[in-house]
């Protein structure tokens, strides 16, 4: 069961269990991290799951596909190289510990 750590603006820190499969938007939502909206329910049609990926972790999660570019581009304020909408990052067994920051405000 990978654990995702959650790193708000505040510097609050959120250790949560998320299941292989499921997605950092829903571990948030699931486990009420602040900041992680998910709109949209996680269709991809939103960005208010976004996060910033930590450097240790970005060649793991790997890059935004062509709508995550997208939505990224026009809906995120903050965005840097290493931004990701949470409902497009699949937990895997090799994302066990994997770190983000939540942005202090959503779209």
């Amino acid at each position: 069961m990978p654990k995702v750590v959650y790193v708000g603006s505040d510097g609050d820190t959120r250790i949560v269990d998320a299941a292989v499969g499921e997605n950092v938007m829903s571990a948030a939502l699931r486990n009420g991290v602040p900041g992680i909206i998910g709109e949209c329910g996680g269709n991809n049609s939103c960005a208010t799951c976004h996060v910033w990926v930590r450097d240790e972790f970005t060649a793991t999660v790997g890059g935004p596909g062509d709508l995550e570019d997208d939505l990224l581009d026009l809906g995120v304020e903050d965005r840097r190289d290493c931004s990701r909408l949470g409902c497009q990052i699949e937990l895997t067994e090799d994302l066990d510990g994997l770190t983000v920051d939540v942005p202090p405000t959503q779209p």
